[in-house]
C-alpha cells in the first residue's frame, strides 16, 4: 500500500496571533506551577524560534555541531522525535499551526515504515504518528504504525528470544541494546489494535531475556549483549556508548527504567513493575548523582565531578518516574514524584533551559550523545526535548488531578 501525506507548510506563531490564535488558553490556568508553565511557554517559544530556521529543510533537527544545526532523514533512529515534540505543543496548546507543523514532519517519516534494518522504527513511528494517531485518529496513521509493528517484528528471533537491535558490527553478530525495551511499546500497541498475539509474545519474549540478561545485582545495566542467532547462547555483555563494559551509562539506566514501567503498564506482570522500582532506586539513591539530579553521562565517568552531565538521561528518568508512580502505593509515589519534579525544576532553570534564539533553537542544553566517540558532547539533542516535553505534561496532568 503506498501512502500520500500532502505537503504542508507551518503557520508561524506570528500569522497565528493575527488570527486570534495566540498563546495563553490552556496554559494560563492560574493552578498549574508558575515554572512549570513558564518551561512549556518558552519551550513552545523557541520551538517557533526553530521552525524558522527549517522552513526549506526536508529533514528534522537533531542537535548542533558548533553553531550548525545538524538535519536526519527518516532512516535516523532521532528522525521522529521533532515530530513528536510538535504534536505534544498542538496538544498543550490546541493551537492548530502546530498541528500543522507537525503533521509534515510526521509525513516525512513514512518510508521507516518498512525499514527492517533497523530496531528504531519503534522510536522513529511511535513518537510521530503515535501521537498524530492518538490525536487525530487519522486511519492512515495508524495504517503506517501497524505495518511498522510488522516490520519491527522481522527483526525477532526465537532462538535468542530478542529483537535484534542493530545489523552485525564490532564482532557482534546479534546485538541488543538496552534502548530496545523503549521500541517494545510499538509491538503491544499494535498487538492490541489488530490485534495480533504474535506481536504481544515478541514484546513479551524481548523484555523478559532482557530481565535476565541486561542486568546486574544492583540494577543497573549493560549497554549491549551479543547473542549466537543460531543457538541463542549470550556471548558477551559490553558497552557501546558508556564508560566501560562494566559502567553504568547513564541514559541506558533511563532508557531499562522507562522500558519496564511501561512493560507493566501493557501486561501487568508484577516482574517488570519490581524491576523498574529497582532501577529507579539505583538512580536516585546513586551516591554520584549530582545535586541537581542531572546526571554525569555515565554514573563511572572519569573525570566526575568534571565530566559532562545527560539532560537527555533527565528528561527520559523524570518521565518514567512520573508513570512508574502511577502504578505503587502513595508512599513511592510520591518519592518518585518529587524526584521528576526535582529533575524537571532543574532542568527548566536558566543552567539548562535555553534562552529564546539561542541554543540553535533547541529547548534544553547540556546533553550527550555518544560520549567514546566524541560525538555529541555537551549540546542539544531532539530526544532531551521531547522527553522533556512529555515529563512537563505528564507532571501537569498530576497536579490538575490533586
Amino acid at each position: 500500500m503506498s501512502l500520500s501525506f500532502g505537503k504542508v507548510r507551518f503557520i508561524s506563531l506570528f500569522t497565528a496571533v493575527a488570527l486570534g490564535n495566540s498563546w495563553g488558553g490552556q496554559l494560563s490556568e492560574t493552578e498549574k506551577p508558575a515554572w512549570l508553565e513558564a518551561a512549556l511557554e518558552r519551550s513552545a517559544r523557541q520551538y517557533e524560534y526553530l521552525l524558522t530556521k527549517l522552513e526549506s529543510e526536508e529533514h528534522a533537527p537533531r542537535s548542533l555541531e558548533g553553531t550548525r544545526l545538524t538535519t536526519v532523514a527518516w532512516r535516523d533512529w532521532t528522525s521522529g522525535f521533532f515530530a513528536g515534540s510538535l504534536w505534544q505543543l498542538h496538544e498543550v496548546t490546541g493551537q492548530t499551526h502546530w498541528r500543522v507543523a507537525a503533521e509534515r514532519y510526521t509525513a516525512l517519516l513514512a518510508p521507516a515504515q518498512h525499514n527492517r534494518r533497523t530496531h528504531d522504527v519503534g522510536f522513529v513511528l511511535n513518537c510521530s504518528f503515535g501521537h498524530g494517531y492518538r490525536l487525530t485518529q487519522d486511519p492512515r496513521y495508524r495504517a503506517v504504525l501497524l505495518q511498522g509493528a510488522t516490520t519491527l517484528a522481522t527483526r525477532f528471533n526465537a532462538k535468542v528470544g530478542s529483537i535484534q537491535s542493530w545489523e552485525s558490527r564490532n564482532g557482534w553478530e546479534f546485538p541488543v541494546i538496552i534502548d530496545n525495551m523503549m521500541n517494545l511499546e510499538l509491538l503491544l500497541w499494535a498487538a492490541r489494535e489488530a490485534p495480533d498475539a504474535n506481536l504481544r509474545a515478541i514484546a513479551v519474549s524481548h523484555a523478559d531475556t532482557t530481565l535476565r540478561n541486561h542486568f546486574r545485582a544492583d540494577a543497573s545495566s549493560v549497554h549491549v549483549v551479543n547473542y549466537n542467532p543460531r543457538t541463542g547462547q549470550m556471548r558477551e555483555r559490553e558497552t557501546h556508548q558508556g564508560a566501560s563494559h562494566d559502567s553504568a551509562w547513564a541514559r541506558g539506566q533511563a532508557w531499562g527504567l522507562y522500558g519496564f514501567t511501561l512493560m507493566y503498564r501493557e501486561t501487568k506482570d508484577a516482574r517488570y513493575l519490581t524491576q523498574a522500582g529497582r532501577i529507579a532506586e539505583f538512580i536516585m539513591q546513586h551516591p554520584r548523582l549530582p545535586a541537581d539530579k542531572i546526571p554525569y553521562w555515565d554514573f563511572d565517568a572519569p573525570k566526575i565531578p568534571h565530566a559532562p552531565r545527560d539532560a537527555s538521561a533527565a528528561a527520559i528518568t523524570a518521565s518514567a518516574l512520573l508513570e512508574l508512580a502511577d502504578y505503587v502505593a502513595a508512599d513511592s509515589a510520591a518519592r518518585y514524584r518529587n524526584f521528576a519534579e526535582a529533575q524537571l525544576r532543574s532542568l527548566a532553570s536558566p543552567t539548562y533551559l535555553a534562552e529564546i534564539g539561542s541554543n540553535g533553537g533547541f529547548i534544553l542544553k547540556h546533553s550527550t550523545g555518544n560520549f567514546p566517540a566524541g560525538k555529541e558532547i555537551d549540546v542539544p539533542l531532539n530526544y532531551a526535548d521531547y522527553y522533556f516535553l512529555e515529563a512537563l505534561l505528564r507532571l501537569r496532568r498530576v497536579r490538575s488531578e490533586t
